[in-house]
């Protein structure tokens, strides 16, 4: 016969089984989702922070989080590995993903969650390199952005326009817009390149910095000769003078649509949620980062995004009366 003491163990030791047991089909349930953002300082990153934190706390069982790359084309690259689920690219980057060209050898199968907000392209320096157009550049050193990044693709690109080459014209660096900023403090770089969205962490830093007058580049004229080449993905832009500390006028440029992209494995239910979230949750991303505005339902058509909408995207639209 059982004492009373050991009927109590039994039935401690029943009730710690059925919890563990309970416990571990809880922990099975929760979803992770990697989103691929960009450097610490540029827009991706506060974003991409926002956007999990609210995915986390909107979505049941499901723990999102924001990873520090390279940006467009790491993200990219992760999602093709499996290592992300989401990640936020430039329009141009994901182009060349979808199609298996030029930093891609394979074709991507992406789909498109969100269009999100314009990128514009900053052409950046400070008074004393003697830079005042695209064309002084030549001989100049010249950050084009860090590998892994769509401003590398788009700074090519916006060179290629220019009529300059950047390997033979420029001595070229290779650095984020964090470390760009560094760079032209310290007198190591005459210019940079960096398209993020409008304002850049890092770009408001270098213009508030006491004694240095920055300048931003014009070129929006480019932006026809870039679509000619690599289709209708650029269109000229303008960043105002309001927008950085010491502008004396606003900066005439290119800009193109950012947007958060997934692979071919993410289901209908989960990427109608999470669209679902990220527009009904636009406040809550906006408090973080105003570019988040754009989260918009009239920003959602085809012609923003070179890469078909997720079906589940799609779902959500047409019930919004959005045709996608």
């Amino acid at each position: 016969m059982l004492t009373k003491f050991k009927k109590t163990s039994l039935a401690l030791a029943a009730t710690m089984v059925t919890g563990l047991a309970l416990a571990g089909t809880v922990y099975a349930q929760q979803k992770t989702m990697a989103i691929g953002t960009g450097g610490t300082g540029g827009v991706y990153f506060p974003l991409g922070g926002a956007i999990a934190n609210v995915l986390s706390k909107a979505l049941p069982n499901t723990q999102a989080t924001a990873e520090v790359t390279g940006g467009s084309v790491d993200n990219l690259k992760l999602i093709a590995s499996g290592q992300s689920e989401m990640g936020f690219s430039m329009a141009d980057a994901a182009l060349d993903a979808f199609n298996g060209q030029d930093k891609f050898k394979v074709k991507v199968p992406l789909q498109t969650l969100l269009v999100v907000y314009p990128n514009r392209m900053h052409v950046v320096t400070v008074d004393g390199t003697g830079i005042e157009k695209m064309s002084d550049l030549k001989g100049k050193r010249v950050s084009t952005g860090s590998p892994g990044s769509a401003t590398e693709v788009m700074a090519f690109r916006v060179l290629e326009a220019a009529g300059l080459d950047k390997d033979k014209d420029m001595k070229r660096e290779r650095l984020g817009v964090a470390e760009s900023v560094n760079a032209i403090k310290d007198r190591k770089i005459d210019a940079f390149m960096w398209v993020g969205g409008v304002p850049t962490a890092a770009v408001t830093d270098l213009a508030a910095t006491p004694g240095t007058k920055m300048k931003l580049i014009d070129h929006s004229d480019l932006a026809e000769k870039m679509n000619a080449k690599y289709g209708k993905l650029y269109s000229p832009s303008n960043i105002s003078k309001t927008i950085y500390p010491g502008m004396d006028k606003d900066n005439a440029n290119t800009e193109v649509w950012n947007i958060i992209v997934t692979g071919d494995k993410m289901s209908n239910d989960d990427a109608y949620n999470i669209v679902k979230t990220l527009v009904e949750k636009k406040a809550d991303i906006v408090a973080v980062h105003k570019e988040a505005e754009s989260f918009s339902l009239n920003n959602q058509v085809q012609e923003r995004s070179p890469v078909p909408f997720h079906p589940g995207a799609l779902k959500y639209f047409k019930e919004k009366g959005i045709g996608g």
